[in-house]
């Protein structure tokens, strides 16, 4: 069977015929070379640069728009619950967006910006708050003095140390996001500003004792009319004193001042409470004392009158028959002025010495068990 050499020297042999016994084939046998080639040749159309003409600029075009979809699809982002997302074309704000799934044209075009407007934010003011080192999980206290000084309106030196809980508006996030610059260090400036204007216009004593109720709602108020005014964006939520003192030097002193101010108030006190009880006391013996006099008078004009009746009475008797009555009163007179006495009777017109014997059954009685006399 004849054998042909297609390359040459070093080309591959087949059969003259066709097939190892002289017979063609029912069917060409694929060549897996022809294959690749064919298949490279395809690949370099669709590539830029190729050399391949139209089939070139397709292949441009295709993978254009393949890239034009990816960057369209990344458009795509989801906002959590306690966010809200700001969208912006070209660096200007288009609007926001909600919690859940959004679209907004993607970068350089398009910009998303998420703030988180649910959560509560802690400022603090005259103090810091730094992590213990010699306890875990624990934090230490660094004062400020540069802060916490302040300058009441008598002319003393307060130490205020306080705390400030604030959030993002939710109804307005986009003035927070756009009209100020460094949003927590504005808020801090804020607050130092409000606070010591409204411990400006205080005393320092009633700083330290009746008015500390009074500041944190006060410095609340001022803070948000200012934010407002500022267009921040920030919800003032709560203004909460740490610490009223007065400057270390010095704070022996004033708790000195402010104890013996705590003694005359509860001297005060109990002067009020004594006056309280004395007064009515003194008003009610007052009250009792008139009556009495009002009662002696009323009894004595009564007996008075009573004793003019009686004089008038006997007048009348005695006007009838006045030796008769003349006798009586004089009877009645000595009954009343010897009744009760020791008496002696004598008999002028009887013999001997006149004394009349009689037995002294009164005295007798009323002689008391003892022996005395009386």
């Amino acid at each position: 069977m004849p054998w042909i050499n297609e390359g040459g020297n070093g080309g591959s042999w087949k059969p003259s015929n066709g097939g190892p016994w002289g017979q063609k084939p029912s069917s060409p046998q694929p060549d897996f070379e022809d294959f690749v080639r064919r298949g490279q040749e395809k690949l370099k159309q669709w590539i830029p640069g190729s050399g391949g003409g139209f089939g070139g600029a397709r292949g441009v075009i295709a993978l254009a728009l393949v890239g034009v979809i990816f960057w369209l699809l990344s458009g795509f982002y989801t906002v959590e619950p306690n966010e809200v997302g700001l969208n912006k074309i070209f660096g200007r704000y288009t609007g926001k967006t909600g919690p859940g799934l959004n679209y907004n044209l993607p970068y350089p075009i398009g910009e998303v910006q998420k703030l988180q407007v649910t959560n509560r934010n802690t400022i603090n003011v005259g103090f810091a708050q730094r992590p213990d080192m010699r306890a875990p999980n624990a934090q230490t206290s660094i004062d400020l003095p540069e802060e916490s000084l302040m300058l009441t309106g008598d002319e003393n030196i307060a130490d205020v140390k306080f705390v400030v809980i604030w959030q993002i508006d939710p109804v307005h996030p986009e003035d927070y996001a756009f009209n100020i610059a460094n949003q927590r260090e504005t808020v801090k400036a804020v607050a130092e500003s409000a606070m010591r204007e409204v411990i400006g216009r205080s005393q320092i004593q009633r700083i330290l004792t009746a008015e500390r109720k009074v500041i944190e709602p006060a410095v609340q108020e001022l803070m948000q009319k200012i934010l407002n005014q500022y267009k921040a964006g920030v919800l003032i939520l709560q203004v909460q004193l740490q610490s009223v003192d007065p400057p270390e030097q010095v704070i022996a002193a004033f708790r000195d001042v402010t104890a013996a101010q705590q003694d005359q108030n509860r001297m005060r006190n109990e002067a009020e409470a004594y006056a309280n009880r004395v007064v009515p006391e003194a008003r009610g013996k007052a009250a009792a004392t008139i009556q009495e006099a009002e009662g002696y008078r009323l009894q004595t004009v009564a007996e008075a009158t009573g004793q003019a009746a009686r004089f008038n009475k006997i007048y009348e008797q005695y006007k009838k028959a006045p030796d008769v009555t003349r006798e009586r009163m004089y009877l009645e007179t000595m009954e009343r002025v010897y009744g009760g006495m020791d008496k002696v009777i004598v008999d002028q017109g009887a013999q001997g010495t006149g004394v009349v014997p009689y037995l002294p059954l009164g005295a007798l009685s009323s002689k008391p068990s003892d022996g005395s006399r009386k």
